[in-house]
């Protein structure tokens, strides 16, 4: 008896020890310099400038002639889209850009938030500083920093950011919203140095804000935004008051995951799987092997040789490549579609904006540059191994490209708030789905605040 309790103890003791271990563990980074050439001895200007995107009869003439220019290679009879984006779809789609969609308006309503770009370790940073035009009396607006993916861009928050800043609701929370572009997409400056990465970024971003004069703010991300975001976390833990995510894989595969995975279907409720759960993880080899393999071949791509693709010049080439994600993460099922089921989601309109704001910025190489900067750094990165104790929240899209039960969540976001499993949506949720996206983060933010309970 005496030996059993010692020895219950003594375990008891190693997993205490352990969890308050983990639990001092903040991620550690240095200042980086990412302009060309050195760092100048004046310091860096902190300057923060007004930006408006723009465009110009020049810019047209070069897309139309571009277009024009296009040569199709016919699909294969009955692919739909297994083999990627159907040639005769994308034909159509050519069309409508070619002769019906405006670029112009569509400046217009890129600006009709306002635009900044400021240099922050030599580079120039892009972003939305959305301030809500009327705050409660006796309140003050939540600031929160919403950071986009690939191959999205911060048009994406475009149907969220109103019903976030907007107080149609009385008893709702109002947000001012900060929209950065990753450096590399969008209008933010390329780095012109090798490794700049996910805690790059979110070192970059802490700075941003800080500049902004918040101390402390909410956070909000899907894809790329979703390690960028928890790397913002674990950096500065104290500085992020809540971290709200739709995406959230796996990144260090523990025991628990792998006895879930093993035993779960058969014994669904001592890992607490739903019946939701056991349908999207079941059978393991189909549902999380063979999907993944069918999705990723352009991830195998960009983490190792992304500067030969270089569809920046092959203009349909940029196009296909940017669509076909929107039409398969939105939807598994839409490869089995004619039309990828493009507009059943989303208008070409907005489709279009966001692969113009690709060509227009000629940011593509960058962009997938990042994929190599993480990958290439193995599995076994720092930010891989450390928890993140910050309060978390979880939105659960059916239609996830990776599903990611509660338990699952919980091995890395140890202070998880909410877990929502939504009714509908894909990865690219927050531009799918804005107004449930938009319920889930104030229901997190109100809980975190303190202003509803758990």
């Amino acid at each position: 008896m005496f030996t059993e309790v010692l020895l219950a103890l003594v375990i008891g003791g190693l997993i205490y020890f352990l969890v308050q271990r983990s639990k001092n563990q903040v991620l550690t980074t240095e200042d980086g310099w990412w302009g060309s050439g050195a760092p100048r001895d004046a310091g860096e200007d902190d300057t923060i400038r007004s930006f408006r995107v723009t465009t110009s009869d020049q810019e047209l003439e070069d897309l139309y002639r571009r277009i024009d220019l296009t040569r199709p290679f016919p699909s294969l009879e009955d692919s739909q889209f297994n083999y990627g984006f159907n040639s005769q779809y994308l034909q159509k789609v050519v069309s409508y850009w070619r002769n019906e969609f405006d670029w112009r308006k569509q400046v217009d309503k890129l600006n009709q938030y306002p635009h900044f770009k400021t240099k922050i370790e030599g580079i120039d940073i892009h972003y939305l500083h959305v301030k809500p035009k009327k705050v409660p009396e006796g309140t003050s607006a939540v600031p929160l920093i919403m950071v986009h993916g690939w191959p999205g861009s911060f048009y994406e928050f475009y149907g969220l950011i109103p019903l976030l800043t907007d107080l149609s609701n009385p008893h709702n929370l109002v947000f001012e919203v900060v929209c950065p572009s990753i450096p590399g997409y969008g209008f933010s400056e390329a780095p012109h140095k090798k490794g700049f990465d996910s805690v790059c970024a979110a070192r970059i971003f802490h700075k941003l804000m800080k500049r902004l004069g918040f101390q402390q703010y909410y956070a909000h991300a899907g894809d790329w935004g979703w390690l960028v975001t928890t790397n913002m976390a674990q950096l500065e833990p104290k500085t992020v008051k809540g971290l709200h995510l739709n995406f959230a894989p796996p990144s260090k595969p523990g025991l628990s995951m792998a006895l879930s995975m093993m035993l779960g279907r058969h014994f669904p409720k001592l890992f607490g799987f739903t019946d939701f759960d056991i349908q999207r993880l079941f059978p393991c080899m189909e549902k999380l092997v063979v999907e993944s393999i069918k999705e990723t071949g352009y991830m195998h791509i960009q983490a190792t040789k992304p500067d030969t693709v270089d569809s920046q010049n092959i203009l349909l080439g940029l196009a296909a490549y940017i669509l076909e994600k929107f039409s398969t993460w939105t939807s598994h099922d839409f490869r089995n579609l004619d039309d990828g089921g493009l507009t059943r989601k989303f208008s070409l309109d907005d489709l279009l904006t966001n692969v113009m704001i690709y060509w227009t910025s000629g940011c593509i190489i960058s962009s997938m540059r990042f994929y190599k900067e993480n990958f290439g750094q193995g599995l076994d990165a720092p930010h891989a191994k450390i928890p993140v104790y910050v309060p978390t929240g979880f939105a659960c899209f059916p239609n996830e490209l990776m599903h990611t039960p509660r338990l699952w969540v919980k091995q890395k976001y140890r202070k998880l708030v909410t877990f929502t499993p939504m009714d509908r949506g894909g990865h690219f949720a927050a531009m799918e789905e804005p107004q449930l996206m938009a319920e889930d983060i104030q229901k997190f933010t109100k809980i975190v605040e303190g202003k509803v309970k758990e």
